[in-house]
């Protein structure tokens, strides 16, 4: 054989070899995306084009599945599969209808079974982070394409198993991310998903399966998430399906949302509660939760329990309680007395002041309690307030200043005088008893208001400048109608001590000193200087 002719079979085989193996590697799924897409749009084709290339479904299920292997391959399939179904669903290939052939009918039922493997492919890809999103968005548009064609209805109905499924699985996803995303386009926009959603939050967490702590925390952080209720059923008019026509559907009344959202609620609260999440409830009872309660009674024995709890708990469920009680009504008759009962020393420590002192200034806001009753609270803080920190003092003495203007009864508190010559004759010969009952619990009865405010003149003393100066306050005319208290609120030492640090000082102080010339030696005979102290207790010259 001649030279050019082992050339040329060589190349041959060459060609030969390298065309096996392609074909081995199209074969295997291996296809570059060019190839990929090619042989989707051509197996989307053959399937809208003919029923006999239904088969083809089966294929593009196989090609999604590939998560794990070919990501770009399992998008690219799962996206050519939604087009496929929703396709077939708005032609009406996948209804059961009662004339159907007995070979129809057999289509149409594999049809409808490669649609429930779809659904559980892309449900799977929840748990993938670089699928989950795009599965989120294609099973959302399945569902709404299942609602409005699936059946042979005249009106659309809603997939409420599929859409169960599909919230078990953004509840069991470790990817955040996908939560947030449908908390966002979905949750926030649409009022039937919200529906639903609470729905499915109530029936995942009544399966009776245990939910372990993880689960637990991702429901709260959903449910917690829902925060704009509806004022009306007019309101209610944002559908991502196409809504119901009867006025009387629940998905038009605002009172069957409010009883999805409470039922959801109240199935979380049953498994339990770690005391941060207790604490993350009373944070926003009043402002999330409650206002979804359609019987907020229900909520009453689980706030009353905090505030009885004591301590930081018992801080967190006032704006709860007393929105029980101001806004629907409901009885809580010592709610005053256990308010006083929180008047501790730890209170002006606590991280939670400011927030303590803002519904405090609420509670006692109103001009019809008893004068008796504020004087309590006054006289109870300003005693606590002799061994508070600088920053709770600042705000206690402008609170009073707003309270005396408000319950001018209260006023006799900051100068006392003895009314008769008896009195009088005792003071200066005993002295004067503070007839305020320091360990009495109900504020009706502590006498504070036969006492006077003798801890504000010792806090006019007070090391910190500020402290010493907005003290004086009270002993100067009330020319003032009130201070804004968010004006005192979350101070610190830090804070009062930059604020003093740089203030502009008018006048200099004047400061005098001498600088000794002798430290550890007996000044000379004709100095005027005199010996320190160091030298006359220890003499330095001797050996």
């Amino acid at each position: 054989m001649s030279g050019e002719s082992a050339t040329a079979s060589a190349g041959k085989r060459k060609r030969t070899e390298t065309g096996d193996k392609s074909k081995k590697r199209r074969k295997s799924g291996g296809v570059d995306g060019g190839d990929l897409q090619t042989q989707l749009q051509k197996l989307e084709a053959e399937i809208l084009e003919s029923r006999k290339h239904y088969n083809n479904v089966a294929t593009l299920i196989e090609l999604a599945q590939k998560k794990a292997d070919d990501v770009s391959t399992a998008q690219a399939a799962s996206e050519t599969l939604c087009r496929v179904f929703i396709r077939l669903l708005a032609l009406g290939n996948l209804v059961k209808r009662k004339d159907a052939s007995e070979k129809e009918a057999t289509v149409t039922t594999w049809l409808r079974e490669r649609l429930a493997d779809f659904r559980e492919v892309l449900l799977s890809m929840f748990d993938n982070e670089k699928l989950a999103l795009q599965a989120l968005m294609l099973a959302m548009a399945l569902l709404k394409a299942e609602a409005q064609h699936l059946d042979d209805k005249p009106e659309a109905i809603f997939p409420r198993y599929f859409f169960s499924e599909i919230i078990n699985s953004i509840i069991q996803s470790p990817v955040d991310e996908l939560r947030e995303t449908f908390a966002e386009n979905f949750i926030d926009e649409y009022d039937d998903i919200r529906f639903y959603t609470f729905e499915a939050i109530k029936d995942f967490l009544g399966r009776g399966d245990e939910v372990d702590e993880a689960i637990r925390e991702v429901v709260f952080d959903m449910l917690l998430g829902v925060e704009e209720v509806p004022d009306s059923n007019d309101d209610i008019d944002a559908f991502y399906v196409e809504p119901p026509n009867k006025k009387k559907h629940p998905l038009r009344s605002l009172s069957q949302h409010k009883k999805q959202a409470q039922e959801a609620w109240l199935a979380f609260m049953r498994m339990g509660l770690s005391k941060e999440q207790r604490k993350k409830i009373l944070a926003a009872v009043s402002t999330t939760i409650a206002p979804w309660f359609t019987k907020p009674e229900l909520l009453m024995d689980f706030m009353t329990d905090c505030y009885n709890a004591g301590g930081s708990t018992s801080l967190l469920a006032l704006s709860g309680v007393f929105y029980l009680i101001q806004e629907r009504n409901l009885d809580y008759p010592e709610f005053y007395t256990k308010l006083y009962s929180l008047l501790d020393a730890d209170i002006l420590h606590s991280k939670h002041r400011s927030r303590f002192f803002r519904l405090l200034d609420t509670f006692l806001g109103s001009s019809h309690l008893p004068a008796v009753m504020v004087a309590s609270f006054i006289k109870r803080l300003a005693r606590l307030a002799l061994n508070a920190p600088p920053s709770a003092i600042v705000v206690i003495v402008p609170w009073f200043y707003n309270l005396f203007k408000r319950h001018p009864l209260t006023t006799f508190m900051m100068h006392r005088v003895p009314r008769t010559k008896e009195e009088k004759e005792l003071i200066e010969s005993e002295g004067a008893a503070d007839p305020f009952l320091p360990f009495e619990q109900d504020p009706m009865e502590t006498r504070a208001i036969d006492s006077c405010l003798w801890e504000i003149v010792q806090l006019q003393s007070h090391y910190h400048p500020n402290v010493a100066t907005i003290a004086k306050i009270i002993s100067e005319q009330f020319t003032k109608q009130s201070y804004k208290m968010e004006d005192f609120l979350d101070h610190s030492y830090g804070s009062l001590l930059e604020a003093e640090m740089t203030k502009e000082v008018k006048k200099p102080p004047v400061v005098e000193f001498m600088i000794p010339k002798h430290i550890y030696t007996k000044a000379g005979p004709e100095e005027e200087q005199q010996d320190s102290l160091l030298v006359s207790l220890w003499d330095f010259g001797s050996s």
